[in-house]
Formats: C-alpha cells, structure tokens, sequence
C-alpha cells in the first residue's frame, strides 16, 4: 500500500515541501532514498523503537520510503514524525483520507514523545503558502508556529495522540493567540536601563546619535569605566522592532535553534555579544547544517564585541562585507544561501595593552610602540567602518556617589524614535529599494553616496570645516562619508532641515582614533 505524508526542508530562510513516499510489500527489507543524511537514515531505528512503546507492532514487510523531491539534500531528525505516521497509515493503523490536508514536523523519542526541532517558523509559512490545512508540531514549537496566521497549529506530546488525533477518536484544538498583543507588550520590557549609569555624559550623547542613525560606534578606555555597561544598555534606547522586522529576525532565531518554547515572536531587537575565540564559521555561519552565524542573527538589532584586539584577524576582516552589503552569501560545495545581516555594530577596546594608557588614576607601563601595535591589531580598511570612535574616561568619585538616577533610557528613546521617523519619512520617498541591489533604506547609516550628496550636503561653513578635517587629519574617503552620515543624524536629532557647521564638528570630534597622535598623548 502506498501512502503519502508531508514535511519540510529548510535551506537558509527558504522551506521546501518535501512528500513522504511510504509503500509496503511482502518481505522483510527497508529501503530508503532521497538524499537523506545521516540523522534522517536513522530515523527508521528510532520509530522501529517508539511504536511498541505506545502499543503498535512495527509492520513486518518490504518497506520503502522516498522522500521527495529525491534531489534536494534531507537534513535533521524532523522527519521521523511524518515518516512514522506514513509508515502506520500504510500499515492501515491511521485513517489516511486526512494525511493531504496536514503538514509535519517532529523528532521521535524512543518512547514515543515528539521532541523539538528547530526551523518550525520557515515551515509554518510553507505549509501555509501551500494551502494546507493545519500543521503539526511538537508542543514546544507550537508558539512559534503559531505565529502564521490562517494556519491551524496542533502541539502534540507524542505519537500516540497524532494517531487519534488523524483517526478521529480524539479531538484538538488548535493554537490560538493574540501574536500582536503579545509582540507589543513586550516591547518595551527591558533589565538594563541607562538610569544607572552614573555621569559619562558626552559617552552618553554619543551612544544616543549611533542609535539614531543606526551607526557602527567604538568605544575606547580603561577597565572600569563603563564601556560593556553602556553598551549593554544600548537595546533600551534603539527604536522597537517592527512586526515584519519581527517576523524576519524570528525566523532567522528559529532556523538556528535558538527560539525558546514560550516565545512566539522575538520582540526586542536581538543583542549578540560573542566571545573573543569565536571562529570565522561561527561569525558568518555556515556549517554543515548551513545555519545562519552571529551576523545574522544580530540583524536588525546590535553585534557587540568586547576587548575588540584579543579577536582573531581573520574573524574581525570577515565583517567587512557584511558591514556593508547587509547582506551574507555563504557558498559551501554541497549549498549556497543568503542571510540578512544589518545589524549596528557596537565594538569596545582597552587603550593599552595594560588598559591604563590616559587613565589619571594609574600608571601606564606601554610604550608608545606597544600602543601602537596593539591599536594596528584593527585594520584601517575595518577601523574605517565605524561611524563614531568615542573615548571613555574614569568616572570621577562624585559622579559615581551620586545618589540622583541618570537619564532614563525612555526618555532617550523617544529622542531616538523621533529622529528615526524623521528619516523614514526622507527615504519613504525615494523608488522601492533605494540602496544598493534595491535593499531597503531605512535610516542615515545606510544612505548610498548619491543619497549623501542630495540629502546631508552640508552648508558652506560645515564644507570649509570638513575640508579642513580632511587635510588634517588626512581623512579616507569612506571617513568623509561617515562623517556626513553622523552629521546628517545629529541634524536631524535637533531637528534642522539642513546640515550645518556645528553638526559637522560634532561628527568630526567622534573621529578620535584618526588623529595621527593619538598613540603619543593622553585621553
């Protein structure tokens, strides 16, 4: 008897249907095909096991299972819930007049209960854009596949009550929620708040501008003084997520693995703060499994690395394209997928290698040549994609005795958000995409170089200032197009149609790092 059953295989953010093919003869022998990786080859031993667990004889037949289309490349354990119930409804233990209307997903534990799997979200579309009636899922997936409207999600414990439930004896409800009361609620939930922290004023207004823009912003200074707290706290100020921003960053969350069982929507904007001995896979992604790296899943919130020299060169000089395509295309010999990547990248340094150079409170024992060197751990080609670099000093004793609560990040924000609307409403008019290959723009950070000449062209006091800049400093190009960038921003944060001088000299003095002395003088 041939039966047929529905699952998914998920490359990258895309989801492909995948029909299980399940016929039984007389015989003895198993046979599967389809381009089926190890873990979905071992799938018959896990449900030869599960099925007397929960009172069903495993057939005693030829059995041959195809898994199409046999082509594409079957990954993960997903599969052993809809070849379980093929190989039970060709047996004739499950009614099969309801297997069309259902898609699957699920791991089987040998005692018959459905384990969870990652990438339900990528498959909760597909089964919606093929029309299919429901979809089933282990109980701790069913939140995040029921964030797919006009889709009926069914949790199940184990396999025993997907069978009643396809034979009728039993009857489920279906998941229902309110996604958008739960998404809204939670936005503006946060643990760390820039109340508490104490003086770091000119810090502050800096880490404000790089959230309005979306700017990449380093920040340089001793241990202590609050550079990994502030960063930290950066979240709290930067605009919410919007629901299609939303639903992008959670699928990327759930093709990972990284959705837990009472999420349904991501509803922060992600903060991803890697350790130093992260390997270049593990930045960019792509494993064998082709899973998305901490680029991607820092999209459309905040990549954050402390004590930015001890990182690998090669790991650091990976982030250049990303930076600024937006964009990752990884190419292994057996797949090529492409990941969303716009992320603020927030990065924090020690100004030493003793971390005490320009710290008025200890001494520092560097030479100047050491600076150097441990400085030049950064490329110039990297060094040139930050916005802002920002020196963060020692929080005097009174400042930090203070008993009076800083700048809570809510009022911030709304600064922030202000600014952002203002941006949304300039690029709302350019044609649909308007940055490079038709991706979207949404804020000054992204602005092309053709934006930059219609839309933050300074006045003529702001261009003699920046010319001035550029000589002395001997300034990169990619440098002027940043300083205009933050310009752009810090106009708007005041709310001026035009760029003017002294929003050109702001931008300018978060440019420290390209000043040729800044190894031989104190912060």
């Amino acid at each position: 008897m041939l039966v047929k059953t529905y699952s998914a295989a998920v490359m990258g953010l895309e989801a492909t249907t995948i029909t299980i093919e399940v016929n039984l003869t007389r015989g003895v022998l198993f046979k599967l095909s389809g381009m089926a990786d190890t873990a979905v080859r071992e799938s018959y031993d896990r449900i030869s096991a599960a099925l007397p667990n929960i009172g069903f004889k495993t057939p005693t037949a030829n059995l041959t299972i195809n898994l199409s289309p046999a082509d594409l490349k079957k990954e993960g354990s997903g599969f052993d819930l809809p070849m379980a119930v093929g190989i039970l409804a060709a047996d004739g233990k499950i009614d099969t007049s309801r297997l069309q209307q259902y898609m699957m997903v699920g791991e089987l534990g040998l005692d018959g209960k459905i384990k969870p799997v990652r990438a339900v979200l990528p498959t909760a579309i597909r089964a919606r854009k093929e029309k299919f009636k429901g979809l089933i899922v282990p109980k701790e997936n069913i939140r995040e596949a029921a964030v797919v409207n006009n889709l009926d999600v069914y949790g199940m414990e184990n396999l025993a009550d997907v069978v009643a439930f396809l034979n009728g004896s039993s009857v489920y409800e279906p998941m229902v929620m309110d996604t958008r009361k739960e998404f809204y609620e939670q936005q503006a939930a946060f643990d760390l708040d820039f109340s508490d922290v104490k003086g770091q004023e000119a810090v502050k207004r800096a880490l404000e501008v790089a959230s309005a823009g979306s700017h990449n912003i380093l920040l340089i200074g001793p241990p202590g003084s609050g550079k990994s707290m502030m960063a930290k706290r950066l979240p709290s100020i930067l605009p919410p997520l919007s629901l299609a921003e939303s639903l992008e960053t959670t699928q990327i969350h759930s093709v990972a693995g990284k959705i837990s069982s009472n999420v349904s929507l991501i509803s922060q904007r992600p903060f991803r703060s890697p350790h130093h001995t992260i390997s270049q896979v593990a930045m960019t992604g792509g494993t064998n499994k082709a899973t998305p790296g901490e680029v991607s899943l820092a999209h459309n919130g905040i990549l954050y690395l402390d004590e930015l020299p001890e990182f690998s060169k090669t790991t650091l000089e990976v982030l250049r394209q990303p930076l600024e395509d937006r964009h990752i295309t990884i190419a292994r010999a057996q797949y090529t997928v492409e990941y969303p990547c716009s992320f603020m990248f927030v990065a924090s340094m020690n100004p030493c290698p003793c971390g005490y150079y320009g710290d008025p409170t200890h001494h520092c024992v560097c030479t100047p040549g050491q600076i150097q060197r441990y400085t030049s751990r950064i490329s110039g080609p990297l060094m040139d994609r930050f916005d802002l670099h920002v020196e963060v000093p020692v929080v005097p004793f009174k400042q930090l005795s203070a008993m009076e609560p800083g700048e809570p990040s809510a009022v911030i924000r709304e600064r922030v958000i202000r600014a952002r609307q203002i941006q949304e409403e300039r690029f709302s008019s350019l044609p649909q995409g308007g940055g490079q290959e038709g991706i979207r723009v949404y804020c000054n950070a992204q602005m092309t170089e053709r934006m930059l000449h219609k839309f933050a062209e300074p006045d003529s006091d702001g261009l003699d200032m920046l010319r001035m800049a550029m000589e002395r400093l001997k300034l990169s190009a990619r440098a002027y197009s940043r300083i205009l960038k933050v310009a752009r921003t810090i106009a708007d944060l005041a709310g001026s149609e035009k760029v003017q001088a002294m929003h050109i000299a702001e931008a300018i003095g978060y440019r420290n790092l390209d000043r040729g002395d800044w190894a031989e003088r104190g912060i």
